[in-house]
C-alpha cells in the first residue's frame, strides 16, 4: 500500500505545514490536536507528537512521518479494518450518544480520569454497555492511572458489564503482570509498549495478553510490524488521535498484519471538529477502508497555523533520530 503521492516538491521538516484542529470532547487533557504534515514522493506524512514529548521520543514520530511521505507502506492483506468507537471520560448520556453515533460494534471507554470518582467510571461503562447492546464488545482504558489494588478492584467491578479487555490499568510492566495474575479479564499493554526502550519486554515479563500498537510512537508501519512479530501476542492497532493522514498509517499497519483478531482504535477522526481532507477516514458499518487519503488544500488552509514551532520540533526529532530521514 502506498500513500497519495500528491504534487509539488518533496518536503522535509523545513517545508512542513502545521495544523490545529479542535476536539469534540477533552481527551488526554487537551482540547486541540496539533501537528504537522509533510509531503514526499510517496504521499503525505503526519508528525504530531504530544507537547510533553522531547526530541528523542519525537524521533520515532518523525521516522513514521518520513516513512509515509518517502517510502509508503507494505502491501495490505485485507481491504478493510474493523474499528471501535472511542468514548472519552464524559457523562453517561454523552457516552451513550457517542456510541450510537459511532456505528461500531465495539466501544473503548476511557476510565480513571484525573479528578473523577470510580462511580463515574462505572456509570459511563454501564451506559456504553446499554448503548452497544448485549452482543457488542466493551473495553476500558485507564492509561496507567491505577495502582495494582485499585486496578484489581475496578476491573472486577466493571467486568459485570462484560469487558473484552482492560488496557494499561497500571503504569509499569511489573504492575501489569500483578494485575493480570489477579483478574480474569485480559490485559492489554499500550504505554508500556510505545514508550519503552525495548517494546519486546512485554511478552517476556508476562505482563499482557494483548499489545496495543501505534504507528507514530513506534517509528512507522514497518517498525510496528517488527514489534508485533517479536511480541508474539495478539495486536490491536490504535491511533494517537491524528488527522486522517495519520490514521491512514494506522490502517496500513492493521491491513498488513497477518492476523487481526480485535477491532482497532482507529475511528478517531470522529473526535475531531475538522480534518485536512475532504474525504476523511470514517467508519462504514464498523470498518475503515484501506486507502490513501488525499489532502485537500482548502481544508488544510482552514486549519493551518504558523509552522515555525513544528518545523523546529521536527528538525530536533530528525537530528535526535540520526538516520530517521533527511
Amino acid at each position: 500500500m502506498t500513500a497519495d503521492p500528491g504534487s509539488g516538491p518533496v518536503d522535509g521538516p523545513a517545508g512542513g505545514r502545521s495544523f490545529a484542529i479542535g476536539l469534540r470532547h477533552r481527551f488526554r487533557g487537551i482540547t486541540v490536536r496539533e501537528g504537522m504534515l509533510v509531503r514526499g514522493p510517496a504521499g503525505w506524512g503526519e508528525f504530531s507528537p504530544f507537547a510533553e514529548y522531547g526530541p528523542r521520543e519525537c524521533s520515532r514520530w518523525w521516522a513514521a512521518c518520513h516513512e509515509a511521505a518517502h517510502r509508503g507502506w507494505p502491501a495490505p492483506v485485507r481491504d478493510r479494518v474493523p474499528v471501535n468507537v472511542t468514548v472519552p471520560a464524559v457523562d453517561p448520556e454523552r457516552a451513550a450518544a457517542i456510541v450510537r453515533a459511532g456505528g461500531c460494534a465495539t466501544a473503548k471507554v476511557k476510565v480513571a480520569e484525573r479528578g473523577q470518582e470510580p462511580g463515574q467510571d462505572i456509570a459511563r461503562v454501564e451506559a456504553v454497555r446499554d448503548a452497544v447492546g448485549p452482543s457488542g464488545r466493551v473495553r476500558v482504558d485507564a492509561n496507567g492511572a491505577w495502582d495494582v489494588d485499585t486496578a484489581v478492584r475496578m476491573v472486577r467491578e466493571l467486568d459485570r458489564f462484560g469487558l473484552e479487555y482492560v488496557e494499561q490499568p497500571c503504569a509499569t510492566l511489573d504492575d501489569l503482570g500483578r494485575v493480570r495474575r489477579r483478574v480474569a479479564v485480559p490485559v492489554a499493554a499500550d504505554e508500556s509498549v510505545r514508550r519503552a526502550e525495548d517494546p519486546m519486554r512485554v511478552r517476556a515479563a508476562g505482563a499482557a495478553d494483548i499489545v496495543v500498537l501505534k504507528v507514530q510512537p513506534l517509528g512507522g508501519v514497518r517498525a510496528a510490524l517488527r514489534v508485533a512479530e517479536a511480541c508474539g501476542l495478539p495486536v490491536v492497532v490504535s491511533s494517537a488521535v491524528e488527522t486522517s493522514v495519520g490514521l491512514a498509517a494506522g490502517v496500513a499497519l492493521a491491513a498488513a498484519l497477518p492476523e487481526l483478531p480485535y477491532a482497532c482504535g482507529l475511528a478517531t477522526a470522529q473526535m475531531l471538529t475538522d480534518d485536512v481532507t475532504a474525504d476523511p477516514l470514517l467508519p462504514e458499518g464498523g470498518y475503515l477502508p484501506v486507502r490513501a487519503v488525499p489532502v485537500d488544500e482548502e481544508r488544510l488552509r482552514a486549519v493551518e497555523t504558523d509552522p515555525s514551532v513544528w518545523r523546529s520540533r521536527a528538525e530536533a526529532a530528525r537530528t535526535a533520530g540520526g538516520s530517521a530521514g533527511p
